[in-house]
This record gives C-alpha cells, structure tokens and sequence, in this order.
C-alpha cells in the first residue's frame, strides 16, 4: 500500500472528528493525542495498583468536566449543577446494585443510573428552557438544585432512610457498592481495580471522540449558533429551545455515566457530592483548560485534581487556596482558558511558515472551540 493511499484512509477515518468546531484537526494533533493516551494506558504499569485506583477517580472527574465544557463551551449553558447527575447516578447505581448482589444487580444498576441521571436532566431541562427560564437564572437554579439534594441526602442517617438492604447513610454515605460489573447472574466479568481504571480511560477517549463527532455535525453547528446569537438563529428556523433541552440532557447523561464509574471505584458515595465546592469543581476545570475545549477541560481536571490530591497527602491545607488562586489568575489573564490560548501562541507560531490558512473559511460561520 502507498503512502499515499494509507494517508487517504486515515484522513477518511478522522473525517467524522474533525471540522471548523474543533481547532485540533492536524496529523500532529492526533499523534499526540495517541500518546497522551498510551502514556495514561501505561500508568498502571509503571506505578502500580494505587495509581490506578487514584486515576480512575481523576477520569470519572475528567467525564464530569467534560459534560460542562459540552453545554457551556457549545451551547452557552452555564450549569452550577453537573455535580446533581453525577451524584444521582452513583446513588442510583448503589441502591440497584445492592439489592441484587449478583452481576444482574450492576449491569443493571449501570443502566438504570445512567437512565435516571439522564431522566432527571431531561425533567429539570424541560421545565427550566420551555419554561422561559434563561441566562444566569439556569445558573442559579441548577445550583440551587445540587444543595437542595446535599441537604436532603445528609439528613437520610436514619434506619428508615433504606430502600431494600440500601442503607442511604446520610453524611455518613453509602458504603458496600459493588465494583462494577456486567453480566446476569454469577455468569459474566467483574472489573477488577486495573480493569476498572482502563474502563474508564476508554470512556473518556470515547466521550471525547463522541462529542468531537457531534459539535462537528449539523446539530453542533446549531449549538454554537445558539450560542453566539439564539435570537438569529431561531430567526433561520432552528428551534433553539429544544436544542438547548438535547443538549442539557446529553450532558446530564454524560455526568450520570460519570457518577457511576466515581462512585464503583469507590464503592461509597456521600452527599457531599453535591456540595458547592464539589459544584464549583466543574466550573474551574472548564475555565481553567477553556470551556470551549473538550480536550483542556480533560487536562485541566487531570491536573487540578493531581495537583490537590497532593495537597491532601501531605497535610497541606492549601488546595481550595490554589484552586481559587488559579482560577482567578486564568479568568483574569486568559479569560479563554489555557488550552485556546496555547493553540493561538501555536498558530502565530507557524503562521509565517505556512502560507495555507489554518482554518476552512466555514470556521469563521461556525466558530468554535479549541480541542
């Protein structure tokens, strides 16, 4: 086979991945992206079980940014509230799982998690866009949302706050999740603590690559149109209004999806998943690594959370200090976020070696993110 033809075939297979809503269209994208990957991949084996065990947690929190970079970066939907489908999907996962101990139990709290998460983002969405509910005020109410279940679910201590053998445990949280699993019966496969890790790293890749398609197709051109101007845009015969209502919902799944592999690695889970410091997480990520890229919001959670997990083991009290430190330096130096402004020093970089615009003109219909 040329060269040639092999260059043919995988420009055809990045196609779908590519287009002027996502700015890492280039061979040299892709390659480090392989890399970056393999370099996860290999984390297990070069640290061990622990480092498994601590990045899974880190990618179950990479999914949760990502849904949030989806709606806000895409859509213009600021939502305080991710961490309210992330924590309902765990939750919803313990209770199925438990009470049916075999792998029937998580297979099927798998699904009934990511329906519920889905389900309840669908009912908040449809109540909040059809009901006129706009701008900063889906903010506050998504918000207001994620306390309300903080504050119900920390007073659940009590035995009759139990669904089957499900003890819901308060502040004192859900304890005795099983792993995650799928199969019927005793016949089927149990993750383990590495198989867990690689699960999860593969969902990641394929919610990235899922979301690249996406925001790159016809329906992602509406969402950013939405974005930039609704008024405009329903003017052309979009109806903005269900388009927000999708994507709120896809995000919701994407964050439930999120819950559920946080929540099996753990096996507990506890209202302060809800909490305003959990639903402020969401939020720097995105702004930190730029709401507007898939990508940077993965890395700036990775990075964050690394970075106060070692705060934590080392007794330092400092990581909420940091965080905040951080995203106010990022919001008043770079208010895009890190990862657009790296790929504009990128593009002034090379623009005087290349004569070929680094962009279709249809960038400049459709502008988007930086991924």
């Amino acid at each position: 086979m040329s060269v040639d033809s092999s260059d043919g075939h995988l420009a055809q297979l990045r196609r779908p991945f590519e287009g002027p809503n996502t700015l890492g269209n280039s061979s040299a994208f892709w390659a480090g992206l392989a890399v970056a990957v393999a370099l996860l991949a290999a984390m297990p084996v070069v640290f061990g079980y622990y480092a498994a065990e601590v990045g899974a947690v880190f990618l179950a929190y990479a999914l949760l940014g990502m849904s949030l970079a989806f709606i806000w970066g895409y859509c213009g939907i600021l939502s305080f509230g991710q961490v309210a489908f992330f924590g309902v999907a765990g939750y919803a996962f313990g209770i199925v799982a438990i009470n049916v101990s075999t792998l029937t139990g998580a297979t099927l709290g798998l699904l009934a998690a990511v329906a519920v998460s889905t389900a309840f983002a669908a009912v908040l969405g449809y109540f909040m866009f059809y009901g006129g509910v706009r701008d900063v005020y889906v903010t506050i109410l998504t918000l207001v949302v994620a306390l309300v279940l903080f504050t119900f679910m920390g007073q659940t201590a009590g035995g009759e706050w139990a669904i089957g053998d499900a003890r819901l445990g308060g502040f004192n949280g859900m304890s005795g999740v099983p792993d995650l699993g799928i199969g019927v019966g005793s016949v089927g496969l149990e993750v383990g603590l590495v198989g867990h890790y690689y699960v999860t790293l593969g969902t990641v890749v394929a919610t990235y690559l899922g979301l690249r398609a996406l925001v790159n197709s016809q329906f992602g051109y509406a969402m950013v149109a939405t974005r930039e101007d609704e008024t405009r845009t329903e003017m052309f015969g979009y109806d903005t209004t269900f388009i927000k209502f999708a994507v709120f919902t896809i995000g919701g799944a994407i964050a439930g999806l999120g819950g559920v592999l946080f929540t099996t690695q753990n096996n507990y889970i506890d209202p302060s998943v809800f909490g305003i410091t959990a639903a402020a997480l969401p939020v720097v990520w995105a702004s930190v690594g730029g709401r507007t890229s898939l990508l940077g919001t993965v890395g700036a959670a990775l990075a964050i959370q690394f970075v106060d997990y070692q705060l934590a083991i080392s007794g330092s009290e400092w990581a909420l200090v940091f965080i905040g430190s951080l995203l106010v330096f990022v919001v008043l130096v770079m208010p895009e976020g890190v990862a657009p402004r790296l790929h504009d020093h990128v593009a002034e970089y090379r623009e005087p070696n290349d004569p070929e615009p680094a962009e279709t003109p249809a960038a400049t219909d459709y502008p988007g993110g930086d991924d």
